[in-house]
């Protein structure tokens, strides 16, 4: 094989969009626009195929990246492999970009074999994890990849030149204008407008030129095996993968060339001729094209929506798809390393947002409170209700949007901080240049200074969400945005009011859905669970404290931390033996609720509907008109109401009893087991100068012992209070004995550990925890019975911690959120999938 490609012969329509990727990813100085003559021309010669590495031009035509790849593997006399994979570690993972995604690879996958391209997919998930982009590049001849000037793509295309000699083409499938061919980002509209009209002029109304030339089909070993998407259940497929599952997918936006066409024809017909004149009214949903996901991943080719709007005379509609898209566009290629923080904005704005970064602010609202859309104001929550059910953002209402987070945060940094992440995770276009363009603009990019200057905007232009809500007919919106995310939704059931179900309950009701909770106990937490005794003092008899290793947990508790419904305890944490410490255990960063433990489940129950001291006992199947659902009965067989689904968040043994006459789930919930665990409570000046606040007893029938007042928003004034937890061993052993029989016990226990005579003031008290402690974890989060519409969840699944409830939880929300959205998608776009691109 010749260790060289002369690129003079590749036809000019893709010299103009390839750029050799320089090592390290620097693109600083002058740009070499010379491709064909570029120094990497030299080729990996043992390389056994050409690799096209797709991630944002995902279709397969109107293609330059895989024309490119086409071209390069007919030259080389190699065959052609088309690697597409979906990490689980990509910024913002969740349900709703994961399936989004697999659709348009399931449009790709079938397009690919019609061509007689060789395509493999590999999804990160259980049992199939790992990176396999160095390893097929260290085999390739050549590697060419889509041009995507924004995170993590960058970074990605920076590690594979460091660890991998295999020269790296990056094709710019995405523009009209090709990034490379400009030699600078343009900060004002009609600057780019200007400097570029003739290179439109040029392109916007030529064909494009598909290569019809054939090449090899690799056929030989892959290092995964690649997923056959036309039989797969995407539902249960991301199901599998460790991502974030309390966003769903989006029902009336699938993912795939053949949705974003039927899109886009629909538009072409009813919107495209009235488009500039219906563009800015948000309550007007059909007034936009909403095409850019599908623009977004690749899954349309710009080349053709930009003809076809060009033949229909819609300029509006071309300066905002051409001038304003790819101006962001042609930015981020040139600073994508500055992209999130403060310095990608111009100096004045910059100036002007520090002078006013200690202005009051009217609202600081937390991540979580945010994300909810639960900010106070009628319009943002609005709005941001539209990203977290929907996935979308009307462009008038998103820069109001945008602009008030600078009110919402205690610093420009951090409200640009917040923009970001709030419109990445949510919005299906996140993460896409148009996004960083349209965020930075509310923060003064690509616009110019505004007199007067005003409290926190400075001299950025002004846009009131007050005044922005007085123009809009907010009731349509609302209605709009209100609208459930698919054509049938569920009621649902949720028995068992611990961490589990209740995340479970409030992802559902925050995505529209009827829920309602039941719970056998007065209050709601299970046993991240408060005492208060008659003396008014208060005991987190259960769960002492939590810990995160998980960053989709870690999101929440920093926000709860800034809310102030939790706290870290920095109390110190040791070993003891026999009255001695025998080791520090402080190196772990400790979590809990404020002022009581249960003051974070009471968080999470607020707002939803929850039947507290209500127990229950079976359920049975009803069928009323055809339509099976799920009746709950209490012990004394009283109706408590009839359901589609129901989640069931008990303990192991509980949960079975519950599900046994129903599901085969009940022989996967018999292999989880808790063990008891008998808790104490005293208040005691006998430990008061004790050197530590929590310990891990050893050699005792205790296995912790915590001063209680030494965690934050706690107080006592005369004795310390303290809790006791007997192990698991003693614990089983005396299960059955009286409170008042396991008191003396343990407070003798407490003595033997720390050397003191443990004399009570007041209170006392002894509680069992029948089910306490998970003995090991499933190795699924949450159990899901797609037939019967039955679920169970809880610490137990996914891992003995409120960490693992919380994880439970989410991913049982996620199971029932993808069966609405995925398997039931709704009925306006029923049909997409069995259309065809135009």
């Amino acid at each position: 094989m010749e260790n060289r490609v002369d690129f003079s012969s590749l036809p000019p329509h893709l010299v103009e969009r390839c750029r050799w990727s320089e090592p390290r990813g620097e693109r600083s100085g002058e740009l070499n626009t010379d491709f064909a003559s570029a120094v990497p021309s030299r080729v990996n010669r043992d390389g056994e195929f050409v690799l096209y590495w797709m991630h944002h031009a995902v279709r397969g035509h109107e293609n330059p990246s895989l024309d490119v790849a086409m071209w390069s593997a007919h030259e080389l006399g190699l065959p052609l492999l088309v690697y597409h994979a979906l990490s689980e570690d990509y910024p913002y993972a969740s349900d709703r970009h994961h399936a989004f995604i697999l659709q348009g690879a399931r449009d790709i996958q079938r397009e690919m074999e019609q061509r007689g391209v060789s395509y493999a997919f590999h999804l990160q998930r259980e049992g199939h994890r790992g990176s396999h982009l160095v390893t097929l590049s260290r085999r390739a001849a050549l590697v060419v990849s889509d041009e995507m000037p924004v995170s993590p793509i960058t970074h990605w295309i920076e590690r594979l030149s460091c660890v991998s000699r295999t020269p790296i083409i990056c094709v710019d499938s995405s523009c009209i204008v090709p990034a490379i061919v400009v030699d600078k980002a343009h900060t004002r509209a009609f600057e780019y407008r200007s400097a570029t009209k003739r290179l439109y002029a040029d392109r916007i109304s030529r064909e494009y030129d598909e290569q019809t030339i054939t090449c090899q089909r690799y056929q030989g070993e892959l290092p995964f095996i690649s997923a056959d998407l036309q039989r797969a259940d995407l539902g249960e497929l991301i199901g599998q993968c460790r991502i974030d599952h309390l966003i769903a997918p989006v029902a009336d936006t699938p993912g795939g060339s053949r949705a974003g066409y039927m899109r886009w024809q629909a538009f072409k017909v009813s919107g495209l001729a009235s488009y500039a004149r219906r563009r800015n009214h948000a309550e007007d949903h059909a007034g936009v094209s909403r095409m850019s996901p599908y623009l977004h991943f690749g899954m349309v080719s710009p080349m053709r929506l930009a003809r076809e709007a060009q033949l229909a005379g819609a300029e509006k509609f071309l300066d905002e798809l051409l001038i304003w898209r790819e101006l962001a566009f042609h930015y981020c290629f040139h600073h994508h390393d500055r992209l999130e923080t403060l310095e990608a904005l111009p100096r004045w704005a910059r100036q002007t947002l520090e002078e006013h970064s200690v202005d009051p602010r009217h609202t600081v609202a937390s991540w979580e409170s945010l994300a909810r859309g639960r900010s106070g104001h009628p319009l943002w929550d609005a709005c941001q209700r539209s990203l977290l059910r929907h996935g979308e953002l009307h462009n008038n209402v998103r820069m109001t949007w945008g602009k008030s987070m600078l009110h919402y945060a205690h610093s420009p940094q951090r409200s640009l901080h917040l923009a970001i992440d709030l419109n990445h995770r949510y919005a299906l276009d996140g993460r896409d240049p148009s996004s960083y363009g349209g965020i930075l603009w509310c923060f003064g990019q690509f616009d110019r200074p505004f007199s007067p200057t005003r409290s926190v905007l400075g001299s950025v232009r002004p846009r009131d969400a007050d005044a922005h809500q007085q123009r809009i007919d907010l009731r349509r919106y609302q209605e709009i945005v209100n609208r459930p995310i698919a054509a049938s939704l569920p009621r649902v059931a949720v028995v068992g009011a611990g961490m589990a179900g209740l995340i479970a309950a409030r992802t559902l009701a925050d995505h529209g859905i009827e829920v309602e909770i039941f719970e056998k106990s007065r209050g709601v937490g299970g046993r991240m669970a408060t005492r208060r005794t008659p003396c008014g003092l208060t005991f987190d008899h259960g769960a002492q404290y939590f810990t995160t290793r998980d960053a989709r947990f870690n999101r929440y508790v920093k926000s709860w931390i800034e809310d102030g419904i939790v706290q870290p305890w920095q109390g110190r944490v040791v070993e003891i033996r026999n009255g001695s410490i025998t080791a520090e255990k402080s190196d772990t960063a400790r979590f809990v609720g404020v002022p009581t433990m249960n003051a974070l489940t009471r968080h999470l129950a607020d707002g939803l509907t929850v039947r507290r001291e209500t127990t229950v006992q079976s359920l049975q199947r009803s069928c009323v008109g055809g339509v099976r659902r799920w009746e709950l009965l209490s012990a004394d067989r009283e109706a408590l109401g009839e359901y589609d689904c129901v989640v069931v968040n008990c303990p192991p043994a509980q949960a079975s009893a519950l599900l046994r006459p129903h599901t085969s789930l009940a022989q996967t919930i018999d292999q989880g087991s808790m063990r008891p665990c008998w808790a104490v409570m005293v208040q005691t000046q006998s430990l008061n100068d004790l050197p530590y606040d929590g310990a891990f007893v050893a050699d005792n029938p205790l296995s912790w012992m915590s001063r209680n007042d030494s965690k934050p928003g706690r107080t006592n004034q005369h004795g310390s209070c303290w809790v006791f937890h007997a192990n698991p061993d003693w614990s089983q052993r005396h299960l059955e004995m009286s409170a008042d029989e396991v008191l003396p016990l343990l407070l003798s226990a407490a003595g033997e550990a720390t050397g003191r005579d443990v004399q009570p003031m007041t209170d006392a008290a002894a509680h069992r925890w029948r089910f306490a402690i998970p003995l090991g974890s499933l190795d699924r989060e949450a159990l899901w019975d797609p037939i019967e519409c039955l679920g169970a969840c809880g610490d137990w699944c996914a891992g003995p911690r409120v960490e693992g409830a919380f994880l439970s939880g989410s991913a049982m929300a996620g199971e029932l959120l993808r069966r609405v959205t995925i398997d039931r998608p709704a009925a306006s776009e029923r049909h997409v999938m069995d259309s065809t691109p135009s």
